[in-house]
């Protein structure tokens, strides 16, 4: 490892050309940091008695297979959101320059030639500095300055119309922000593949620029200390279709949370790494596999990735299965995850079959719902599902799964059916997160032409208000006031309506008979029924209840043995 201070501006002369790796993230400075750079220029500009102002490090690694061709090529493992931005800031007083009528210490043909691009070099050895390929299209065509292409990189193009703006109220002449510019400092450290660790170098550096996140780190950690030749199989083999496969605007977060899921699966004890620090998860999960090629981890990684997406991201083709998976995530229970990656394996694999799948997942649908009605703490779950998968006999998959459940004592139960049905009668479903969700499995159970509840709203059949009216105090009897706290929120005494405003505190008979929007008139089944009642009081909930919570034990059913 070679480190020297040096101008940036001198480090850029001569012909070479800085190399951004694939597995570099893609340019993400946003207008705060070009901002924070653009002043420091300034700041530098206006101050004579500033010689020189530090920027950061840039850290490279030399290639002797590089170093040999006609533009020498360094690979950039650090620095490049500041190489990237200076060489916006770079190409914007060049234009600024040829625009002017100035005198200048440079001319913009000097400048291009010294600092942006490589002169008298053909094709991509004309560039300076050779993005990944996810930037590198946009910032070529915003130096060369023909149409920005349409996948345009959003961030290159907004910051370099920042800078325009920038340049265009400068309290300063074109010449002082050049000569603020030639102030820039960097330590240039070189590195040797074949004599220095890149991937600890990089670790240890203090950057200045945006905090990798875990799955760039990890990204890194895979790619860096290989040839380049190896570094572009991998990453367009596996990495990046599993990138693509990964919502953009939620990849880290997502990614973040697969490799937790990853590694929990691949752990024999079932330990859930913090998910903060996956990528030292990652990291110690490497090492022990000494025998094992990069390659061969990278494929495993970006198999199981394929499940994470169909699971997060609902990307299924099997409708049944896909309106499973999407009633689980309404449920929130991402600890199900290890399980369910590991099932769908075993489902694509031909393992099981896709009736004996929909049953898996009804089942883990089931055990999570019924243990939330039932008010069981969920700090225990993600052990549960962690090792779930462990205690399966493949050969008697479903049947082994379903006496793995029932068997699970104290905080770790299935909650049977008579338990089920005495909690959900009482509940407070109308404050329950799973409100919607509830009241829309019942509603459909056994439809074929679904409903959509979301266009309705949660009705209470006894109003909410604590005046009642006299016709709702007689309906319910001289203890009025204790069955509505009772009974008000439970779900004997909730439904659907699409006109809960001209429902209101209505009697109950107003309600049942209006003609438009009535309980007699509702095409919703959670309705069927009170078309024929004369009177809404305490009997009359707690019979519905029991009627919609014969319906919940079939729509959750318990393990079948």
């Amino acid at each position: 490892m070679k480190a020297t201070q040096t101008n940036f501006l001198n480090f850029l002369e001569g012909n070479k050309q800085l190399i951004i790796p694939i597995y570099q993230r893609p340019y993400s400075w946003k207008i705060t940091q070009c901002q924070q750079l653009w002043n420091d220029i300034l700041r530098a500009a206006n101050d004579n008695k500033i010689s020189g102002h530090f920027i950061g490090s840039l850290v490279y690694i030399v290639d002797s297979v590089y170093l040999t061709a006609v533009i020498p090529k360094l690979l950039v493992i650090d620095g490049q959101q500041r190489l990237t931005t200076l060489s916006l800031i770079l190409s914007v007083l060049s234009k600024a320059i040829r625009a002017s009528d100035e005198k200048i210490d440079i001319s913009c043909e000097a400048l291009e030639d010294f600092y942006i691009f490589n002169r008298h070099a053909k094709g991509d050895d004309r560039y300076k500095l050779f993005l990944n390929q996810k930037d590198r299209e946009t910032l070529i065509r915003l130096l060369e300055d023909p149409e920005i292409p349409s996948d345009e990189s959003q961030q290159l193009v907004k910051n370099y119309r920042h800078f325009e703006s920038q340049i265009r109220k400068l309290d300063i002449d074109l010449n002082s922000l050049y000569r603020g510019i030639c102030k820039l400092m960097i330590v240039e450290i070189s590195l040797e593949r074949d004599r220095d660790d890149p991937q600890l170098i990089f670790e240890s550096l203090n950057s200045t620029g945006l905090e990798l996140s875990e799955a760039d780190k990890i990204r890194n950690y895979v790619l860096m200390g290989h040839q380049p030749e190896e570094q572009n199989e991998i990453y367009n083999l596996y990495w990046h279709p599993m990138e693509k496969n990964f919502d953009k605007t939620a990849y880290s977060e997502l990614f973040d949370r697969f490799i937790r899921d990853y590694l929990t699966i691949k752990s024999r004890a079932g330990t859930i790494p913090n998910i903060r620090d996956v990528y030292s998860s990652f990291k110690i999960y490497v090492q022990g596999k000494k025998d094992t090629l990069i390659k061969e981890i990278v494929a495993d990684v970006y198999l199981y990735s394929k499940y994470f997406v169909k699971l997060a991201l609902v990307q299924e083709s099997d409708q049944k299965i896909k309106q499973l998976i999407m009633d689980i995530n309404t449920l929130r229970v991402d600890v199900a995850y290890p399980f369910l990656i590991e099932v769908y394996d075993d489902y694509i694999q031909n393992k099981i079959t896709a009736q004996e799948f929909i049953s898996i997942l009804k089942l883990v649908e089931s055990y999570v719902f019924r243990r939330s009605i039932c008010g069981i703490p969920t700090s225990s779950m993600n052990k549960t599902f962690a090792t779930l998968s462990r205690d399966i006999d493949r050969e008697k998959y479903l049947e082994s799964l379903q006496i793995v459940l029932s068997s699970k004592k104290s905080y770790k139960r299935f909650p049977g059916d008579e338990e089920f049905r005495r909690e959900l009668v009482v509940k407070d479903i109308y404050n329950f997160r799973g409100r919607n969700y509830l009241l829309r499995k019942l509603e459909n159970y056994e439809r074929k032409e679904s409903v959509n509840v979301e266009e309705y709203t949660t009705e209470h059949i006894m109003p909410q208000n604590p005046n009642l009216s006299l016709e709702w105090q007689s309906d319910l009897g001289e203890q009025w006031k204790e069955i509505q706290a009772k009974y008000l929120h439970t779900i004997g005494n909730l439904t659907l309506t699409g006109y809960n405003p001209e429902l209101s505190d209505r009697p109950f008979i107003e309600k049942r008979d209006k003609k438009d929007g009535g309980f007699a008139d509702s095409p919703l089944r959670l309705n069927r029924g009170l078309q024929h009642l004369k009177q809404w009081n305490e009997t009359e909930i707690n019979k519905r209840a029991e009627i919609l919570a014969d319906m919940a034990v079939k729509v959750w059913s318990s393990p079948c043995m």
